[in-house]
């Protein structure tokens, strides 16, 4: 069982309706879970979990090894569990986490871990624990949120099983958004995290920059991204991460969107560029290559099969089309079958 689907206009439907606000902008990306209330006020309800985890109401959304659990067979769907299917997938939960509610039913992530005996012989009827990220294409963007939500939380409770200050054990508190050191002399509290990162679509003129890292496929290419250092802004992490990897000075640095990016537990913050030179050297040694596309390059790049873009899933791709759409009559999508 998975919720309900919502429907979200289309990145072209968004377009012709008018400017678009940060909000508008962000909620086209994957990943997000805009009808999730959080109920954060009600995680510290001592009996939430006891009350909810077994009503037919209620959703479990089981995680082991990062990975989901997907149906066999054809029509692919995510697997929720509720009622009696819930007391074989809690007898192995590792950390139970309350996600919030969505009409009328709340959800929980379950984090599994395969080394009890009796797993994962007991969820094998459902189907097969699978790579969101592969998934991600064929998910509507709000199941594919609560899946990335369910995610990210339980590999926060897998790293922080004991406290950074003394090593000691922690406990589950507040639903899951909580750990507290269990040593009577410490009581160091741990809170949820998530890396920031931008990624940036750097332009110039009718050129857009694009770099791969030696570890990706042949032939694929995407936007700068990196992430943000303390004691930086997120505007100086953009021009720092350009001109380190690339050599190109950012002049203008533009808020695009943000996406949640639970591999493991990123915020991709996504701007736009204006560069104010055009040599490209290679610093770091962090790519493989950079260089510069036109749109031309890019349509004929991709028709020949020598180029390959960030799948669509992603907001690097959101970046890419929306600079691309903004300067040609044909859409991106409509050029590419990027999954």
């Amino acid at each position: 069982m998975y919720p309900k689907k919502t429907q979200i206009l289309s990145h072209v439907e968004r377009m012709e309706s008018g400017p678009l606000d940060h909000l508008e902008r962000s909620l086209l990306n994957y990943f997000t879970a805009s009808s999730l209330n959080r109920q954060s006020a009600k995680r510290h309800d001592s009996d939430l979990l006891d009350e909810r985890l077994r009503k037919p109401s209620s959703f479990l959304i089981p995680v082991c090894q990062s990975k989901n659990l997907f149906s066999n067979g054809d029509g692919i769907q995510p697997v929720f569990l509720r009622g009696p299917d819930a007391d074989g997938l809690l007898a192995h939960a590792d950390s139970i986490t309350f996600l919030g509610e969505m009409e009328g039913a709340s959800y929980f992530a379950v984090g599994l871990t395969d080394d009890n005996p009796g797993f994962p012989d007991a969820l094998a009827p459902h189907g097969q624990f699978k790579d969101l990220k592969s998934m991600g294409p064929l998910l509507d963007r709000q199941v594919g949120g609560l899946l990335a939500y369910a995610r990210a939380m339980v590999h926060w409770h897998s790293r922080h099983r004991f406290c950074g200050d003394c090593g000691s054990p922690t406990a589950i508190v507040d639903s899951g958004h909580r750990r507290v050191c269990t040593s009577g002399s410490c009581g160091e509290q741990h809170f949820p995290r998530t890396d920031p990162a931008i990624i940036v679509l750097v332009a110039r003129g009718n050129q857009c920059l694009l770099g791969r890292q030696r570890i990706w496929p042949k032939d694929f290419y995407s936007v700068i991204a990196g992430f943000v250092e303390p004691g930086e802004s997120l505007e100086e992490a953009v021009v720092r991460e350009v001109y380190e990897e690339t050599s190109i000075e950012v002049e203008e640095v533009l808020y695009h969107s943000s996406q949640p990016w639970p591999f493991p537990g990123s915020v991709m913050l996504g701007f736009t560029g204006r560069a104010g030179s055009s040599s490209i050297m290679l610093n770091d040694h962090e790519l493989e290559d950079a260089r510069w596309f036109t749109r031309e390059e890019i349509i004929a790049a991709l028709k020949q099969g020598k180029l390959r873009l960030p799948g669509k899933i992603s907001i690097a791709y959101r970046l890419i089309e929306d600079w691309f759409d903004a300067g040609w009559p044909i859409c991106l999508g409509a050029i590419t079958s990027t999954p």
